[in-house]
């Protein structure tokens, strides 16, 4: 009973993953592609209808001798063999171009699901239950995708094979008669049901050795992935594990890491070698089977040589349609495997969205020029208090420094006030999304050219010239030369240069409220003191909310909102301009 409520959830989960792009935009063309690659499908099959017949004539001629007949057919077999060879082709051809068609409107859609809402930041940070979701969607979306469609046009194939040769096999395998305890045993078409019994004996005994790998191939494509993700997060934080001589811990790492991939990957190659041992002795053992149980007729001269080596091609067919599943066992598994990580994937997706539209916080964008909290409360994933019940207003033109001890919750207080922080309650007025801008501490700059990351999220666009002027304002003019060089930039600039390159951004949009969270820390205090500066002769219509620790910063700000850890609650402190 578990297994059959097993397979009925397997089916409706492939059912949910596949039904979006056949019911999508590009259905049309779906299926004008599937119902070709349906017509080339049972094109092929009856091109191997056609070619079991020649089969007969062919060897027929042969055991008596006919040249003429001999070299005929070997011409007629010349054509219905390219016949063949092109409807084989161009299935296979059409069923790649529905693959990619298929593959990349999906990929499109786990992208944007991923990405909007903010998801990708919340399954990281609270979506304990998902792991690599890179992974999901590059590598498991293909494999769904080619998966699928390889066994929906197989089972057909499959299908109409059996039930075009089934016909055959029985015509030619007359009745098998025989005593049994002074009964007479009439079987008509005895080699069908035969085929039938070697079929399911075939296919039971591959489930029973092979049904574990369901779950080893799931558990392996977890194991590879984070091994990938180890290498990775080194190779992105190369430096500071230079600098702490941490190979040895690394590498201790990617070692623990990778000795559970192989134990697992052993654990599937056991299990292979299991269905390996079987399926060769059962490929092999169907290649002489069928002449062996239709010998007695072609002795008893009830059968050409002909009709011999029809039956052998006809039972080869019945079988290997009916024993689709033994052959396809471990593809199948890992197909299963793919699918459960994929529906885990979009449910905890899922999860993650209604989670934070089940917040209690009454987010309301373009109720205000000004940042108005009111009876906000602010937690941790664990429920524990960040700020208790808190009211404030930020209002335009008046720059504010968020202070604090370490740990009292500034940069989750501008998470809250940036709509990324789902455990918050209250209600919080903010103005247009498009007028608020936020800079970590370590900026974020994409792949690319040097000026694809200054133009950011790229909603604005600036001549080289107002570019080279705003770097060498913001002290990284030297930069300017290698503006169309491409490089991961992360990687190549400093934190420094990094939050430099963040603040020509800042004056590129010039957004009406800047956050900033700790941007210049990186930075001395002079360059600090000439970016705020040129911040405030430059972008007067900005307002800036700072957090940070440094007392120069607190010049270019006229009230200070002080964060009590202790009580978990703020308050505010009036400062003057130095």
């Amino acid at each position: 009973m578990k297994k059959m409520d097993e397979s009925v959830r397997f089916v409706k989960n492939v059912w949910a993953l596949t039904k979006s792009y056949w019911q999508s935009e590009e259905k049309k063309k779906a299926y004008l592609l599937l119902l070709a690659i349906i017509a080339l499908t049972l094109g092929v099959v009856f091109m191997l209808v056609q070619l079991n017949q020649w089969y007969n004539i062919f060897y027929s001629a042969l055991q008596n001798y006919e040249k003429e007949k001999i070299f005929s057919e070997l011409f007629h077999f010349s054509w219905l063999a390219f016949i063949y060879i092109i409807l084989a082709v161009y299935a296979f051809y059409l069923q790649q171009v529905l693959i990619i068609n298929w593959r990349r409107w999906l990929t499109n859609e786990y992208i944007d699901e991923w990405l909007n809402h903010k998801t990708y930041y919340r399954l990281q940070m609270f979506g304990t239950a998902t792991d690599n979701p890179d992974q999901r969607i590059s590598e498991d979306v293909r494999m769904f995708v080619e998966y699928t469609l390889r066994f929906g046009i197989g089972i057909l194939k499959a299908f109409t094979t059996f039930a075009s040769f089934v016909v055959i096999l029985y015509n030619l395998s007359g009745p098998l008669q025989f005593k049994l305890a002074g009964m007479d045993i009439h079987i008509p078409g005895y080699l069908v049901w035969t085929a039938l019994l070697y079929s399911i004996i075939g296919t039971w005994l591959t489930y029973k050795v092979g049904n574990k790998l369901v779950g080893l191939n799931f558990v392996q494509q977890k194991y590879e992935a984070d091994f990938r993700f180890a290498m990775m997060r080194m190779r992105e934080n190369a430096e500071s594990v230079a600098f702490y001589s941490g190979e040895g811990h690394e590498g201790s790492v990617f070692k623990k890491r990778f000795s559970l991939l192989l134990n697992n990957f052993w654990s599937i190659i056991k299990k292979q070698k299991q269905l390996t041992w079987l399926n060769s002795w059962y490929s092999q053992i169907a290649i002489i089977f069928p002449l062996v149980v239709a010998m007695p007729r072609y002795l008893a001269k009830e059968i050409t040589l002909g009709g011999l080596m029809q039956i052998s091609s006809a039972f080869g067919r019945v079988q290997e349609s009916l024993s689709y599943f033994v052959d396809m066992y471990s593809s199948i598994a890992e197909w299963q495997a793919v699918v459960e990580r994929l529906t885990g994937f979009g449910l905890h997706m899922q999860q993650v969205k209604q989670e934070n539209a089940q917040q209690d916080l009454q987010r309301k964008p373009g109720a205000s020029d000004a940042i108005v909290a009111t009876d906000m409360d602010v937690t941790l994933p664990d429920e524990s208090a960040v700020l208790q019940n808190v009211s404030f207003t930020l209002k335009p033109g008046t720059n504010v420094l968020i202070k604090g001890v370490s740990g009292s919750g500034k940069s989750t207080l501008l998470r809250a006030l940036a709509g990324i922080w789902p455990y918050v309650k209250g209600t919080l007025e903010i103005p247009e999304e498009s007028k608020l801008m936020f800079i970590p501490q370590r900026p974020y700059l994409p792949l690319g050219t040097l000026k694809e990351s200054l133009l950011y999220p790229g909603t604005e666009s600036r001549t080289d010239e107002e570019l080279k002027q705003l770097m060498e304002d913001c002290c990284i003019g030297y930069l300017y030369e290698k503006l169309y060089l491409e490089a991961d930039w992360s990687h190549v600039l400093s934190v420094g240069e990094q939050q430099r390159l963040a603040f020509v951004r800042a004056l590129i949009y010039k957004p009406v409220w800047l956050f900033l969270d700790e941007a210049s820390s990186a930075l001395d205090e002079e360059t600090e003191a000439k970016v705020y500066t040129l911040l405030m002769e430059e972008a007067q219509q900005t307002t800036l909310v700072s957090v940070g620790h440094r007392s120069t910063l607190n010049k270019y700000h006229q009230k200070v909102l002080y964060l009590d850890k202790e009580t978990h609650s703020l308050y505010w402190q009036e400062k003057t301009l130095l």
